[in-house]
């Protein structure tokens, strides 16, 4: 498992250098002409992410684990993977209302 996340950590800083390596282009209309390649792919790219990531989720929550336990595994917060659970993105302000703070409201399970 520490192969994993060693391999994983390694992907991610090959990405973070390839984002470095563009910022750092030193012709800027070269630069701006790489930038929307990327911001063009970006998208499509990181919806197949955020769902490969809720695959792992949903499947760990299947198999009854705990959300602070699939936080832990992956690096975020249990209310992160909640919302993941839930098929929430993006900020707060675009998921629906809870009825939070009304009258007879359940509060949801953290398990």
């Amino acid at each position: 498992m520490a192969e994993e996340q060693t391999g994983g950590e390694e992907e991610v800083r090959r990405v973070f250098d390839a984002l470095d390596a563009l910022e750092a282009m030193e012709d800027p209309k070269a630069r701006a002409r790489a930038i929307s390649a990327f911001l063009r792919e970006q998208q499509p790219r990181l919806r197949k992410l955020s769902a490969l990531r809720r695959d792992y989720v949903l499947g760990q929550r299947r198999e009854k684990v705990t959300r602070k336990k699939i936080a832990d595994d992956i690096g975020v917060s249990p209310s992160t993977v909640q919302d993941i659970e839930l098929g929430y993105s993006g900020s707060g302000r675009s998921r629906p209302s809870t009825g939070k703070g009304k009258r007879g409201s359940d509060e949801g399970d953290d398990s």
